[in-house]
């Protein structure tokens, strides 16, 4: 056994008092260095931050991968020289983000997207998050709006529709040339300029025309890719009908083939009014032998220019016509026409036509009472050409097939 040190006995006074604890060590100076403090209030701080920032982006995340308060879809325009503050607020008002713009404003700079956001008319989906959101505009993905430039209709016709149309800015200097834009669907985004729009046509319309001029039957009586536009525009107009094209073609590829004249009611309304298409009355009789460049009851040929913009339908019959020998096509009321390589038979079309035109004003009028006795009547030299009951809807300038006093009409109408 080790032996305890001895115990010194101590007064009671002595033993009531407390004892004095030791001093406390001495700080080393190390630790007493400033730079030791200032490190180690460094580390602190960037602890704190890095806890703070990972909070924080723990926090960014779910809200910009959040769904949306968007209950529908919807178009939102964001104009030209919109700030991100604008954007914001007009995100804000149209319900696709939350009432605290400052979480898209926010999330915008985390992207680092400021710079990338693009003005435009935007579709927003159902619930889109910010991240879709922002991802659209910055993306670009801008609303296209389909404008539809129906078949035959002339360049100034076309320039009234563009004119009138709000989704386009700007003014046209000129009307294009007739036969130089191609009608077809294209597609614009709000605010596109009317001469980008022009420029688009007029690009389409020279790509198709090389086409369809490099496969164009070679036997065909057309000089140039001018002429083919010229003839297209005439099939435009004579016939609505997809499978009539070719053969409507064919009768005036014949005809120029026999020099015939072409004789079709279409050139002698362009001849009257122009690039405004719709004469807005039947043709006068005094009209279809009136001297004009584009009547081709007078002229030989190919008018000088086209009378309208074809399509690419009507192209390409031009370029590739039926292999028939017709010369004569008069309407069938129906819709449609009726064919003929002979005379003698295509005046037969034009009885059929007279007698389905009386037997539908028979069903279509009751007598009058005490009706007059009916009087034979010189016609008028400017008596207006009764229309046809075939007239084509929706076509613009369309020609009636008939003649007054029910002479047989020729090829596209008159003989």
């Amino acid at each position: 056994m080790s032996e305890r040190p001895p115990i010194s006995p101590r007064s009671p006074r002595a033993a009531l008092e407390p004892e004095q604890l030791p001093p406390p060590p001495k700080r080393s100076d190390r630790a007493r260095n400033p730079l030791v403090i200032i490190g180690n209030a460094i580390i602190t701080l960037v602890l704190v931050l890095m806890i703070g920032a990972g909070g924080i982006y723990v926090y960014g995340k779910q809200k910009i991968e959040a769904d949306g308060p968007l209950q529908d879809d919807k178009v939102v325009n964001i104009p030209q020289r919109a700030g991100l503050g604008d954007i914001a607020e007009i995100l804000q008002r149209e319900g696709v983000i939350e009432n605290n713009r400052w979480v898209f404003i926010g999330s915008v700079l985390a992207l680092k997207a400021r710079a990338d956001l693009k003005p435009g008319e935007y579709s927003f989906q159902k619930n889109a998050s910010l991240r879709d959101v922002i991802g659209t505009i910055v993306e670009g993905k801008v609303v296209q709006h389909a404008v539809t430039i129906p078949e035959g209709l002339t360049s100034e016709q076309i320039v009234a529709r563009l004119t009138d149309n709000n989704i386009f800015t700007g003014s046209l200097r000129e009307i294009p040339r007739e036969g130089t834009l191609l009608p077809e669907t294209y597609k614009f985004p709000r605010g596109t300029p009317r001469e980008q729009v022009i420029n688009r046509m007029q690009q389409a319309q020279k790509r198709v025309l090389s086409d369809v001029w490099e496969r164009r039957n070679p036997e065909i009586p057309i000089k140039s890719p001018e002429q083919l536009v010229t003839l297209a525009s005439i099939v435009e107009k004579e016939t609505s009908k997809a499978d009539e094209r070719s053969r409507v073609s064919a009768v005036f590829v014949n005809r120029l083939q026999k020099k015939m004249r072409l004789q079709s009611d279409p050139t002698i309304i362009y001849g009257l009014v122009g690039g405004k298409g719709t004469l807005g009355r039947p043709i006068k009789r005094s009209e279809i032998q009136q001297p004009s460049p584009y009547n081709t009851y007078v002229i030989d040929g190919l008018p000088p220019g086209p009378i309208a913009n074809p399509g690419r339908a009507s192209l390409e019959a031009a370029a590739n016509p039926a292999r028939t020998r017709d010369l004569y096509f008069v309407a069938d009321g129906s819709g449609g026409h009726a064919f003929s390589d002979s005379y003698d038979q295509h005046l037969k079309n034009v009885a059929k036509l007279r007698a389905l035109e009386r037997q539908t004003q028979n069903d279509t009028m009751e007598p009058a009472e005490d009706t007059p006795p009916t009087a034979t009547v010189t016609p008028d030299a400017n008596a207006s050409v009764p229309p046809a009951p075939a007239a084509r809807p929706g076509r613009n300038g369309g020609a009636s097939k008939r003649r007054p006093n029910g002479a047989a009409p020729a090829a596209g109408g008159q003989d």
